[in-house]
């Protein structure tokens, strides 16, 4: 690293990222391969060999068991392959065959006595990935329309610990697909809109424990764009009393407002369930400071091992990032390893984050950091003490006009000079050497901006 980098910062904001690998991974994956056997295909993935059904579904006599299946695998044109397609009707699907009539479902999920490796449980990391379509026209609940849970099993397991779910916008407000945390927090609202039509992928990744990690990336494949971009390093994934955590996929939505809803269906792709224990990228410190040489960056890691390189973005207005830097992950063996980075050529506010990358392509990122820029006002005499010739340099007033006070040590004005026609800096030297020998104050004020410094005349 040059001496630029190596300037010393005395503060710093300490954020964390992580860069998922799993080792002693565990994969499991579901795909469509056509027409035929759905359900037995993903029971024989999600709960092999315990005569279950992984479909919950509401064919039965009191619903309208001439509809047939209500998940199939049908020919996508985008995507060149067949895919799962899940089917709902307002008027004849209730909840599993019960008497519920407030709410309708069609989802696939693991359960308790599916084999380990599909169940999170404390310690555990896992990444579930997904594709997913939206129809256009998709219409949804004011209540909820989930197309994704976490759901925790066993205790307090009446709420998911996370969820996606699609909402019908009120007061002016769009259409919305949230990421909700705990039932009740939301953490991501893009427009449904953003979907529309479209194929996403899903990937979500998650530590299971009480203080645990949890990241939610969708984005969108025929412009690559990312809609939901969410980790918390540091949140409850299971509660004191569940056992294990599970997936759940589908359309589970309110009758609430049938009016709202229409007969329709939600494509996915893809599935898959990878457990393991984590090895995590962690971001210890990342900071940043103004300095004479331009904006430093810093940030410490720990198991580095786990990433590949890393992005130092940079943005005008916090919200569309460019690429600044890349810089390979050291790969030192150490416990910990720092970095630093030069922005030598800065603006006045820059926003700046960090992503890491592993060697699969998947990434995490920092929060954001601000840095203003613009320089302190700067006032400085040379010689000083003064004695037959002096020079004046002024720098960094942000104000128009400047107003220079030559005061005495009695607090007496002796001279109030304002800048004219760029002048101000031979103005102030003359009323210098003018003085009698003794201590004085320069004062210089712009705006509300004021600075001061220390005279001595010989």
């Amino acid at each position: 690293m040059s001496a630029l980098q190596k300037i010393f910062i005395s503060s710093f904001v300490a954020f964390a990222f992580f860069s998922p690998i799993n080792a002693n991974a565990q994969l499991v994956t579901l795909s469509a391969n056509g027409p035929g056997n759905t359900y037995e295909e993903i029971t024989a993935k999600f709960a092999p060999g315990n005569g279950i059904n992984a479909v919950e579904h509401a064919e039965c006599s009191t619903a309208h068991p001439g509809f047939g299946r209500h998940v199939a695998e049908v020919f996508d044109a985008t995507l060149n392959k067949f895919v799962f397609s899940f089917y709902i009707h307002v008027a004849e699907d209730n909840d599993r065959c019960t008497t519920a009539t407030d709410r309708q479902r069609v989802e696939i999920k693991t359960y308790e006595s599916s084999p380990a490796n599909l169940k999170g449980t404390v310690g555990e990391s896992i990444t579930y990935k997904w594709f997913f379509k939206i129809p256009l026209g998709f219409k949804v609940s004011t209540s909820f329309t989930h197309i994704h849970q976490i759901k925790p099993v066993n205790g307090d397991d009446g709420n998911p610990l996370f969820t996606l779910t699609a909402r019908k916008g009120s007061s002016g407000n769009p259409n919305a697909l949230e990421l909700i945390v705990n039932n009740t927090l939301k953490v991501a609202t893009p427009a449904l809109s953003e979907f529309a039509g479209e194929w996403v992928e899903a990937t979500e990744f998650i530590t299971v424990g009480a203080n645990g990690v949890y990241s939610m990336k969708v984005r969108r494949l025929s412009d690559n764009a990312m809609l939901i971009d969410y980790t918390n390093m540091n949140i409850m994934t299971i509660r004191p009393d569940n056992d294990f955590i599970r997936p759940k996929w589908g359309i589970y939505r309110s009758l609430n407002s049938p009016a709202d809803l229409r007969d329709d269906s939600l494509q996915f792709a893809d599935f898959s369930i990878e457990e393991g224990t984590v090895l995590a990228t962690k971001l210890l410190h990342f900071s940043g400071a103004s300095t004479t040489s331009g904006n430093l960056l810093k940030w410490k890691t720990a198991n580095d091992v786990a990433a590949d390189y890393y992005q130092l973005q940079r943005s005008t207005n916090g919200r569309q990032f460019s690429v600044l830097a890349t810089i390979p992950a050291l790969h030192s063996g150490a416990t910990e390893n720092n970095y630093e980075f030069t922005d030598a050529a800065p603006i006045e506010k820059n926003y700046y984050r960090l992503q890491s990358f592993d060697k699969g392509g998947n990434y995490s990122s920092s929060e954001i950091v601000l840095i203003n820029s613009k320089k302190k006002a700067i006032i400085q005499i040379f010689p000083n003490p003064v004695i037959n010739k002096v020079q004046v340099a002024i720098a960094g007033f942000s104000g128009e006009t400047i107003t220079a006070r030559i005061i005495g040590k009695d607090g007496k004005i002796l001279y109030i000079i304002t800048d004219i026609a760029g002048n101000l800096q031979s103005l102030i030297a003359d009323a210098i050497l003018k003085l009698k020998p003794a201590g004085y104050v320069l004062q210089l004020r712009a705006g509300a901006e004021l600075q001061q410094i220390q005279l001595l005349k010989q």
